[in-house]
């Protein structure tokens, strides 16, 4: 069975490309394309998909649409995967996606959409409830955290630094184990020492672990945003 998609995406060029693109990927099916928040709600409950693409600022406030889409469809369509695509390398706006669970979502820059193995990844991750985070997201909060002196990722090696990074992209231990020519038993006994090392509680659920370390790693990237905007 294909993957039926929603597509959601307000300016027409780009969305017809985009469409065309899913549409030339085996097992994909795009049921519907909309332009704005409201048709996307309409189309998810008419056509019944495996994954909405959806733009992060459309219609009609050019903010957060497809945040404010994901976290609605959590609530009216639970088993929903909901793939975000944005142009803000920003970590507040993925966490904004994560608020309401991890399950079944990623977020995607749109500069992935030229090379579609990324884009392609991440709507195979949220059909089966999996999540995927942009990589060029988590190397910005990984050197953010690594810069604050006191941070406890100057315990980790590098091996486990790498394996960190492909952890908060959302990568499951055998495709870490693949990624970083590692045995699957060892990518384990990392992703322990490292939860160790971090104070973090060990979490076997891939998107649990994803939005723990996300969180994680912006703590300090939230905590100077604060302190900046403070009078």
């Amino acid at each position: 069975m294909p993957i039926r998609l929603v597509l959601a995406e307000d300016h027409y060029l780009v969305r017809e490309g985009v469409r065309r693109l899913l549409e030339a990927q085996p097992g994909f099916e795009v049921a519907a394309v909309s332009g704005d928040l409201d048709s996307l709600l309409k189309a998810v409950d008419r056509e019944g998909p495996d994954v909405v693409v959806t733009d992060i600022r459309m219609p009609p406030g050019h903010s957060d649409e497809g945040i404010q889409a994901a976290r609605r469809l959590r609530e009216t369509h639970p088993g929903l995967g909901v793939v975000v695509l944005s142009q803000y390398a920003n970590p507040s706006y993925a966490l904004a996606l994560l608020d309401t669970g991890s399950a079944g979502r990623a977020y995607v820059l749109k500069e992935r959409v030229h090379d579609l193995d990324q884009l392609v990844a991440a709507i195979r991750a949220v059909s089966e409830g999996g999540s995927l985070i942009d990589p060029k997201v988590v190397e910005g909060l990984v050197a953010d955290r690594a810069r604050a002196a006191t941070s406890p990722l100057s315990q980790l090696t590098a091996r486990e630094r790498d394996v960190l990074r492909k952890m908060a992209e959302g990568k499951n231990n055998a495709s870490i184990a693949e990624d970083l020519v590692m045995a699957e038993r060892s990518v384990e006994k990392v992703i322990h020492s490292i939860f160790m090392k971090l104070g973090l509680t060990w979490e076997p659920a891939v998107h649990k672990r994803v939005k723990a370390v996300i969180l994680y790693l912006a703590e300090s990237d939230l905590g100077h945003r604060d302190k900046g905007s403070q009078p």
